[in-house]
Parts: C-alpha cells; structure tokens; sequence
C-alpha cells in the first residue's frame, strides 16, 4: 500500500490544468472592464471576473482542437450580497449540434459567513469542442452581478 497525504485545495495536481491561451477563444456575454474574464483560468490572478450587468451570464470556451478533459475547478466568491446563484456546467463534443449538462447546481452566499463556493469535478470527457458555464447569479431575479474567481481545466 502507497499512502500519499493531499492537500484538499490540490484535488487535481497543478501539473494537470491546461493552459487554455493556446487552446480556445473564450465567449462572455458580459464583463466589468476592471475584471476581464482571463483572469479566472491562471492561477492567482490580482481579479475575478464580474459581469457587467445583472442577469444571467454565460461563459463559452471553444476548443480550437477537440481535448479530452478529466477535471473541472469552478470557484465562485461573494463577500457583499446575500443571494441564492444557479450555475449549469455543459459541453458539446466534435460534430455533436447540441451540449449535454454536466451538472445544474444552486448555491447560497450568506456574507459574512458564506463567501465562497468551490467545485471539483472529476470528468471523462472526450472529443470536447466546448465548455459552457451559465451563471444564474440570483434565482429570481434581481439585480445581482455574476462573478467567478477560478475556471480551470484538467487533461
């Protein structure tokens, strides 16, 4: 028997994440200019990304060849609002016409307490052309804002 002792925060070695810049362009239907959207797929990146506007966001990366993916990290933050968020994870393999849900989940941040919602999941994904996260930042609506701090991938 090989005993190896984790970290929690490291479920998927560092080594594993991709380096998404030269892999796929990223759709954003919004964001603040002082958070650009790039910042969620490096590590320790000075802001998260936060929408520009209210309402439902979505984030699209599309592969420029198709990948095989085993990991996916969502981090998502909120220090300020008390709010319930909904987020659907989806991919859509080569030559499919449609995405297939990955998982729907739902969330509540209840500053100062409940600020954070970290997400492993372990995958086998094949011949993925895109992944799309869609932010639902308040069930009900709202004026509430989207945002994510980590985006990260694994091969």
């Amino acid at each position: 028997m090989i005993k190896r002792v984790t970290s929690v925060n490291e479920a998927v070695s560092p080594t594993e994440w991709l380096d998404l810049i030269p892999l796929a362009d990223v759709d954003v239907t919004s964001e603040h200019p002082a958070s650009p959207i790039e910042g969620v797929f490096v590590y320790d990146a000075p802001t998260p990304w936060r929408a520009a506007a209210p309402g439902v966001q979505t984030i699209r990366l599309r592969f420029r060849r198709p990948v095989r993916l085993t990991g996916i990290r969502l981090v998502f933050k909120e220090a300020a609002v008390t709010r319930t968020q909904e987020f659907v994870l989806r991919w859509q393999a080569a030559g499919a016409r449609a995405s297939v849900d990955i998982v729907r989940q739902q969330f509540t941040f209840a500053p100062p307490g409940t600020t954070t919602e970290r997400e492993d999941y372990r995958v086998d994904l094949d011949e993925v052309s895109a992944l799309e996260l869609s932010i639902t930042p308040q069930i009900g609506g709202g004026d509430a804002i989207a945002t994510l701090q980590q985006f990260w991938i694994a091969a």
